[in-house]
């Protein structure tokens, strides 16, 4: 039976919005990685069957297909063809689910699955730019005026009772273990310099509760949700190899890790984050793991209650959790944030000897997908 495993996976540092990658048109970040993926691996570009490209506003300079624009923009032949998928901020973890499963089903022998998000270049919110993207009919279902991730993010922390203080400890926690994961090397073998930028870079050191706790909360009155306990805007990039075991070992290629079980759920659109919680399950329940069988998970930091519910919904050893810091420390640069986590997990598999890791991350509309690997 034909499988589906990561070779290699790489991405660029994170820029924060208006930073180090703010000049680098994403056509541009997203060939750094693919040029990457070749040199690390000689790959020879001819041999991939497809590239499935994950990125959230595609319009303006992430428009006309950026999958095909960046397969371009990094010089390989014209013949590697390539796709855009938008699955809101799983669109590239969307990407490696579409790419196992071809290379599963034999319609593939060698994908690349990935993403990019240039917040910089195209503000979020550029895509719904002279419309709403809600008819009325669906605002009327659900007896709202729109729909609102950071009002979300403030009905998960009510309904979940969590305090100021305790998303704010979180954040702080995010920042330490992501400074930590830098000062201790844990990204080198897997970043790509772009740009001059070296090392993620929107991680803050020294900061304090108090500090966090004067800062505004937009999206509610005398609410909890701020700048400080939620993901960052960013630029960034991110991709995956993918083929099957015996295509590996053909090349001599060393995979890290087996794409086990990847499910995609939804929820309800207008708390719009509680998906992973059931994404998770989904995943367990098809894999026939149990929660405590996953040694690492990289749960996307959107909002600190989306992390924080998840894991009191499923029991997961906090310990486990975003060991390396996560979006709130790094940012999160939308369509390529679920090829970075995915980057991310498999690395820190590898170097701790970790069998099974699992991602997900919450998306517009009350999505989520999750994705359980297996180390090799």
């Amino acid at each position: 039976m034909r499988d589906a495993v990561i070779v290699d996976a790489v991405r660029t540092p994170i820029g924060k919005r208006n930073g180090a990658l703010a000049d680098i048109h994403p056509a541009d970040l997203s060939a750094a990685v693919l040029k990457s993926l070749a040199e690390r691996n000689e790959l020879d570009p001819t041999i991939v069957d497809d590239v499935i490209w994950g990125c959230v506003s595609q319009v303006s300079e992430q428009a006309s297909n950026i999958g095909r624009n960046a397969v371009l923009a990094a010089g390989w032949p014209e013949t590697v063809p390539a796709t855009s998928v938008n699955r809101a901020c799983g669109s590239s973890q969307q990407a490696v689910s579409f790419a196992a499963a071809g290379v599963i089903a034999g319609q593939y022998e060698f994908a690349i699955a990935g993403g990019v998000e240039s917040m910089t270049r195209v503000p979020m919110g550029s895509a719904a730019q002279g419309g709403i993207a809600a008819p009325d009919s669906l605002l009327q279902r659900y007896g709202v005026q729109g729909f609102n991730q950071g009002v979300g993010a403030e009905m998960i922390a009510e309904q979940w009772g969590f305090s100021r203080t305790q998303l704010d400890e979180f954040s702080l926690r995010s920042h330490e273990l992501a400074a930590a994961a830098t000062a201790a090397g844990a990204f080198t073998d897997q970043l790509v310099s772009v740009g001059g930028l070296t090392a993620d870079e929107g991680i803050r050191t020294g900061g304090t509760l108090e500090k966090l706790a004067t800062l505004a909360t937009p999206f509610k009155e005398n609410g909890v949700i701020s700048a400080g306990n939620a993901s960052q805007i960013s630029d960034g990039s991110g991709a995956l190899l993918i083929t099957t075991s015996e295509n590996a070992a053909a090349r001599g290629m060393k995979p890290i890790a087996r794409i086990h079980t990847a499910v995609v759920a939804g929820d309800d659109p207008v708390i719009m984050l509680t998906a992973p919680i059931r994404a998770t399950k989904l995943a367990l329940e098809k894999s026939g793991l149990s929660i405590h069988d996953i040694g690492a998970f990289e749960v996307n930091e959107a909002f600190a209650p989306v992390p924080l519910s998840w894991l009191v919904e499923t029991g997961a050893d906090a310990e486990r959790v975003n060991p390396l810091g996560g979006a709130i420390a790094v940012g999160h640069p939308l369509g390529g944030s679920g090829a970075i986590l995915m980057t991310r997990l498999v690395h820190h598999m590898r170097a701790h000897g970790i069998r099974f890791g699992l991602q997900t991350m919450c998306e517009a509309g009350g999505l989520a997908n999750a994705t359980i690997v297996e180390l090799i």
